[in-house]
């Protein structure tokens, strides 16, 4: 079985200044975990998930600190913190979505999609023919998938 015959192919995606309210909305309405988000030539450039709005809510996590000689220390990035303001603040996709999305082609095998998601720890894949979203799956269309086996 591949990609082809798992994913679903009428595909929900938002582009970067759709408001994170819509995605919220929208995830609820189509009972789904996330949407691929698109730039302006309809390519994937990232991923928007309810993790992404979820972590939008949580309380800022303070930065570890130690004082030398009367000097602060930060013991985290600063980028990391600046991050997780942004994401709190965030009112459009731009703002919360990931940029490292991780795709898979028609031809990928059933065993390969079910390696990624458990490897890398993720619950969709965006399906592409060359550059072009076609499909997309999520954990619910592989155990689906493995209950036609």
């Amino acid at each position: 079985m591949k990609a082809k015959d798992i994913m679903t192919k009428d595909v929900l995606t938002v582009s970067l200044d759709t408001p994170v309210k819509k995605v919220a909305e929208l995830l609820a309405d189509y009972e789904i975990s996330g949407a691929p988000v698109l730039d302006e030539h309809e390519r994937v450039i990232g991923i928007v998930t309810e993790s992404d709005l979820i972590e939008q809510k949580k309380n800022l996590h303070l930065p570890t600190v130690v004082t030398l000689f009367e000097g602060v220390l930060l013991l985290e990035r600063p980028q990391k913190i600046k991050r997780e303001i942004e994401k709190m603040l965030g009112a459009t996709v731009k703002d919360i979505y990931s940029k490292k999305v991780i795709t898979v082609a028609e031809d990928t095998s059933l065993e390969d999609i079910a390696t990624i998601m458990s490897e890398k720890k993720i619950h969709l894949l965006p399906v592409l023919k060359g550059n072009e979203l076609v499909g997309i799956i999520g954990k619910a269309d592989v155990v689906r998938a493995l209950a036609k086996l």
